[in-house]
C-alpha cells in the first residue's frame, strides 16, 4: 500500500505538481528538471522491488492523467508541455510490470531531454520556449525541425522508436481487464494527439515573417546526434526483446 502510494507520487507529481505550477515565481524549467527527477527516482524505486502496483492506484492516475492531457492541449510552452507529457503517461508506468516500466520510462525521459533541449534553444533564439508563433521551421530551420519531429514521433509511439516498442512489450505482459484497456487506449491516442498538435502548430505551415528564424548551433546538433545514437540502441534491444 505504502509503495504504491509512494510511486503514485513519484509518476503523476500529486500533490504538488498542481500547487506548484500555479506559482509563478517557479520557473517552468525547474518544474520540468523536478518533474523528470520525480519519475526518474519512481523508475529506481520500481526496478529495486519489483512489485506490481494495485489497481485502484492506477485509476486515480488514468483519472489524473486526463486533466493532464486536456490541460496539455492548451499549453504552447515546450517546458510544461513536457512535464505534462512525462504525469500524462503516469498510469502506463503504474500498470505495467517493473522491467518494461524501467525501459518505457527511460524512452520517454529521453525523448523530452530532446525536447528540454529544443526549449532551451528556443529560449535563446526566441525569447521564450513558447512555440505557438513559431511556425513553419521546416522551410527556414531544418535541423530544429528535423529534431523536433524525431522526438514528437517518438512521444507519437511510432515505430521504429523505443517509445512505441516499449509500449507494445509493456502492454503485452500486462493483466488484461477494463482497466488495462482504459490506460492503453488514452494513453495511445493521447500522446499521439499531443504530438501531432504541437508539429501541425510549429513543424508545418508558413514561417512567420515577423520572426528572424536562427537554427541549431553544431554544437547542439552533436548533442542532438547523441540522443538519436541512443534512440536506435534502445530501439534494437527493444526490437531483440519483443522477439525473443
Amino acid at each position: 500500500m505504502l509503495y504504491d502510494l509512494i510511486l503514485l507520487i513519484l509518476f503523476t507529481g500529486l500533490p504538488w505538481y498542481p500547487l506548484l505550477r500555479r506559482k509563478r515565481s517557479v520557473k517552468r524549467e525547474h518544474i520540468f528538471l523536478l518533474s523528470a527527477l520525480s519519475v526518474l527516482i519512481g523508475l529506481l524505486l520500481s526496478s529495486l522491488t519489483g512489485d506490481i502496483v494495485r489497481e485502484p492506484f492506477v485509476a486515480l492516475a488514468l483519472l489524473f492523467s486526463l486533466f493532464v492531457l486536456y490541460s496539455t492541449l492548451k499549453t504552447n510552452n515546450l517546458y510544461k508541455l513536457g512535464t505534462q507529457i512525462l504525469f500524462f503517461n503516469a498510469p502506463l508506468l503504474l500498470l505495467v510490470e517493473p522491467h518494461a516500466r524501467l525501459l518505457y520510462g527511460v524512452s520517454l525521459l529521453l525523448s523530452l531531454a530532446g525536447i528540454y533541449m529544443m526549449a532551451k534553444y528556443y529560449e535563446r533564439v526566441y525569447g521564450s520556449a513558447n512555440y505557438y508563433s513559431v511556425t513553419g521551421i521546416t522551410l527556414v530551420t531544418p535541423y530544429a525541425a528535423l529534431f523536433l519531429t524525431i522526438y514528437f514521433t517518438a512521444l507519437a509511439l511510432y515505430p521504429p522508436f523505443p517509445n512505441a516498442i516499449f509500449f507494445l512489450e509493456g502492454i503485452l505482459h500486462a493483466t488484461v481487464d477494463p482497466l488495462w484497456y482504459l490506460v492503453t487506449i488514452v494513453i495511445f491516442f493521447g500522446n499521439f494527439l499531443i504530438a501531432v498538435r504541437v508539429m501541425a502548430r510549429t513543424v508545418f505551415g508558413k514561417p512567420n515573417p515577423n520572426i528572424h528564424y536562427i537554427d541549431v548551433t553544431p554544437k547542439e546538433r552533436r548533442l542532438h546526434l547523441l540522443i538519436l545514437i541512443i534512440f536506435i540502441a534502445l530501439s534494437l534491444k527493444g526490437l531483440q526483446e519483443v522477439l525473443a
